[in-house]
């Protein structure tokens, strides 16, 4: 068989790398025979999914080596017909799964309703559901602990239905270098399990359902025979090629990837075309530059979900946030970094947990995370920065998480704006790219375990550089700081989680980033006889600076809001009385207010610099000074754009104006009409603050029924999952009666040829004597047409001479004894009629039987036999005479 083929490769391949002392031969028979593995093929199918099925299964080998599991979405409350179905379609066994049921190649396993199925030692498990109905999710459960199970001997296929089961499910399978494959969702008649799948870059092959078991069989039995390197000199360059070809195309080197890990993506890629050495692998990667990037994504290995692990999470919220927290009273603005992010799910799960352990905190401060989420892949972060997962992650984050931080949409959840502003995607290098620093928490999770320990050796003391003192170091349950355990304590025994210390000793800093890894070594420091100035002095000098020759500026939006202040601005700025109000507006002094509206609308509508001399402002103590005033409505940078840079700056007063008299009575008329116009433009920014006000209480109402409606939204979600979970049991139930009602048609026609072939005519009466089916001779003695069914026998007319056979049927179902008589009939025919029980399935009696046999014939015959006797016995009593 295959499996035993393939068995046999995989122990050939490990004894030929290296070679044991043999045995003792007493030693050896003490030991236990190993089990052998054999691959296991898991299908998942929903709605529309029997009709794949069927044409999977008549076309597989019935000595393939291999085991099949089905696992549909069955209807709890009916039986299934599904077992029985599949037999009529291959010759190998099917059976319903039972709980403990081992697993045994060349057979065909089926879940039964209303139970989940996992895999455990080579045993079916069943379990009560653990979820509610329209939220199960028994593909993804099977397919999870078979990949655990059969690692690279595990296939998974989704065919069609409605939802997204399956698809992590396959990711699972896909992380242990099993084969997953869906059906073309052109073919499938409900396609979004199978493009939910494919969506989500976790399918190997798609194909049509029939095909299907050929490529399985095949890709099973080649991927053990590939030559790999060390076995031919010519394999080893074969690699550098496929290494320097990956280089070329995408700017990154997997010449620090341990060997084996790159051997066995490469593998997959191979055994998915029926490519058997690397020799005939190198040509193909040129001439399918796409090959190159499918063969990039392989070797990625963007494996990622919610809080994996949950005990580090647990031990994150309950102790080592809060105590980052505690450690900083006031409050502060703390920076994160989670290099190797893939799609972003860690990255969301330590914002939540952060967010979670703020609310809870009772500390005055107030706390921020900015977390810098970093992958290789450019299409991981673009799918990160939607932030838009699917349904099947209810599995990793609790209802209350969900409803808490994500918004439910039609096909997922959306995390929420608060979530996703605390992230910044980007694509970025760990190993050639400038980290990021003044840290205070590093998530690198299992990334190092596909690192060679020269690399490793490069990153962990990257990672003591990068944080800040005390910082949080958080690895995968496989990595550890190896040699450098003295630049990091850990913080418990049970997870990866680890304090920075300071160690000045071993403290560097990392100086060389190459942008792109090649074979040319880092550039080396020359002496050189310029002096570098320090850090710190250089700092203070421009802070120096800027104290002294910046002039007092404020950055406002287009309302008057200030955003930033620059120097000292106490002489023209001063709080406004009251509720706290960073306007402008609210804040400039006398002689000042009125002027910076005019002055800002006017440096929105124009270009440049516009200027206002001449003003003059009082100090608290009444004291006069001259101010100018300059605005500019910014266009660059991007970030700033639409905003308006304010400068003041002292000047001299004028000698009226400093002397406190105006210079003649015209200018005392045009000074109490300014002030008239003042208390106009006061009521009328009194008015408009009212309005402001007004809208926003009614913008915080409508954000009220906004979430009302949200909330009503949600539950009409939930019940239209349920409701698409009950149509898809009840489209498979229909299924299973269809071809049900195929098969009793066929049945039936069958039946009706094979009565009306005797040419004996039959009648089939209910207990009642009702009549419930006829052949056609019947109608040439009882005057029967099609709708007489249902109708007592009594009422057709017959030509029986027969009184009694009502009366003699209802004896026979009383007594269970058959009556057979000869009847004539009122034309001379004669009729031998049997009148038998008529016995169900169940062994009920339910109704009768009567044939009539035509025996005319042979009763015209007994009679010209009985008139020959006759006249024989007549002449012979003539010759006596």
């Amino acid at each position: 068989m295959l499996a035993q083929t393939i068995l046999s490769a995989m122990t050939t391949k490990r004894t030929r790398s290296r070679s044991k002392p043999a045995e003792p031969t007493a030693l050896k028979a003490a030991k236990a025979p190993p089990r052998p593995l054999f691959p296991i093929v898991a299908m998942g199918a929903s709605a529309g999914g029997l009709d794949p099925i069927v044409a999977f299964f008549s076309h597989v080998q019935p000595e393939s080596g291999i085991a099949y599991v089905v696992i549909q979405h069955l209807d709890p409350s009916h039986k299934a017909m599904l077992p029985e179905l599949l037999q009529r379609a291959t010759s190998l066994p099917v059976a319903e799964v039972t709980h403990q049921m081992e697993v045994r190649p060349n057979r065909v396993y089926v879940i039964p309703p209303n139970a989940d199925l996992s895999i455990a030692d080579g045993r079916l498990l069943l379990a009560e559901p653990a979820e509610q109905r329209g939220h199960r999710l028994p593909i993804n459960l099977f397919f999870a602990s078979l990949a655990a199970e059969r690692g690279e001997l595990a296939v998974g296929v989704v065919f069609s239905g409605m939802g997204s089961d399956g698809t992590r499910g396959l990711q699972a399978i896909k992380e242990r270098n099993g084969l997953t494959l869906a059906q073309f969702p052109d073919s499938a008649r409900f396609e979004n399990m199978p493009l939910s799948a494919i969506s989500a870059e976790v399918v190997d092959l798609i194909e049509m359902p029939e095909k299907m078991p050929e490529k399985i069989v095949s890709y099973l039995f080649r991927s053990r025979f590939l030559n790999l390197p060390g076995e031919e000199p010519s394999s080893k360059n074969s690699l550098q090629e496929i290494v320097h070809l990956l280089n070329e195309h995408t700017g990154s080197s997997f010449t620090d990837y341990k060997i084996n890990t790159v051997l066995r993506r490469i593998e997959r890629r191979m055994s998915l075309y029926q490519i058997t050495s690397m020799e005939h692998y190198v040509p193909y990667l040129r001439d399918n530059p796409a090959e190159i990037d499918l063969l990039f994504k392989e070797l990625l290995i963007g494996v990622t979900s919610f809080f994996r692990d949950p005990k580090v999470w647990e031990y994150l919220k309950l102790v080592a946030l809060p105590q980052l927290l505690a450690a900083n009273p006031e409050g502060r603005a703390f920076k994160a970094w989670i290099p190797a992010c893939s799609t972003g799910e860690e990255a969301y799960s330590l914002a939540m947990v952060f967010h979670e352990v703020v609310a809870q905190s009772k500390l005055p401060g107030k706390y921020t995370l900015q977390i810098f989420a970093t992958d290789l892949s450019g299409d991981a972060i673009d799918l990160a920065c939607q932030g838009r997962f699917s349904l099947n992650i209810g599995g990793d984050v609790s209802a209350e998480r969900l409803q808490h931080f994500f918004v439910a949409e039609k096909n997922g959840y959306h995390v929420k704006k608060e979530i996703r502003n605390m992230i910044i995607f980007a694509q970025q290098n760990i190993i050639s790219d400038p980290p990021f620093t003044k840290l205070d928490i590093l998530c690198c999770r299992n990334l190092l375990i596909y690192l060679n320990a020269k690399l490793q050796q490069r990153l962990i003391p990257l990672f003591h550089y990068a944080l800040n003192r005390d910082g949080i170091l958080l690895l995968g349950s496989a990595d550890t700081p190896g040699h450098f355990s003295d630049l990091f304590s850990p913080l418990t025994t049970s997870t990866r989680l680890y304090r920075r210390l300071d160690n000045l000793a071993r403290q560097r800093l990392p100086t060389y980033f190459p942008t792109k890894l090649s074979a040319t070594p880092p550039p080396v420091a020359h002496e050189s006889r310029e002096v570098s100035m320090p850090g710190k002095i250089q700092s203070h000098v421009e802070q120096l600076l800027l104290q002294k020759y910046s002039p007092a500026a404020a950055l406002l939006n287009q309302d008057g809001d200030i955003l930033y202040i620059n120097g000292r601005t106490g002489a023209f700025l001063e709080p406004a009385a009251g509720k706290a109000n960073w306007n402008i507006h609210a804040m400039a002094r006398e002689g000042l207010r009125y002027e910076l509206a005019g002055l800002i609308k006017q440096a929105v509508d124009t270009d440049g610099v516009v200027r206002l001399k001449g003003l003059v402002v009082k100090d608290n103590l009444g004291q006069a000074q001259g101010v100018d005033l300059s605005a500019e409505a910014l266009t660059q940078p991007e970030s700033l754009q639409g905003m308006v840079f304010l400068t003041f700056s002292s000047a001299p007063l004028l000698p009226e104006t400093r002397r406190g008299r105006s210079p003649n009575p015209k200018v005392l008329e045009l000074e109490q009409q300014l002030v008239q116009a003042r208390n106009e433009i006061r009521a009328v920014r009194d008015e408009m603050q009212t309005s402001r006000e007004e809208l926003k209480s009614a913008n915080e109402e409508l954000q009220s029924t906004n979430e009302e409606l949200q909330s009503t939204n949600e539950e009409l979600t939930t019940s239209k999952e349920e409701m698409q979970s009950l149509n898809e049991e009840l489209y498979t139930v229909n299924a299973e009666l269809q071809s049900k009602v195929d098969d009793l048609s066929l049945v039936n026609s069958d039946m009706k040829n094979l009565l009306n072939s005797t040419d004996i005519a039959t009648i089939f009466l209910d207990s009642g004597l009702r009549i419930r089916r006829f052949t056609a001779p019947a109608t040439q003695i009882y005057k029967l047409i099609a709708t007489d069914l249902r109708r007592p026998l009594s009422d057709i007319v017959n030509d029986l001479d027969y009184p009694d056979l009502e009366a003699e049927a209802q004896e026979v179902i009383r007594s269970l004894v058959f009556s057979e008589r000869q009847v004539p009939t009122k034309n001379g025919r004669w009729y031998n009629v049997r009148i038998m029980p008529y016995r169900t399935i169940e062994n009920v009696i339910d109704g009768v039987v009567v044939t009539f046999i035509n025996i005319t014939e042979s009763k015209l015959l007994e009679a010209q036999l009985r008139l020959m006797q006759d006249l024989g016995a007549a002449n012979a009593a003539e010759r006596a005479a």
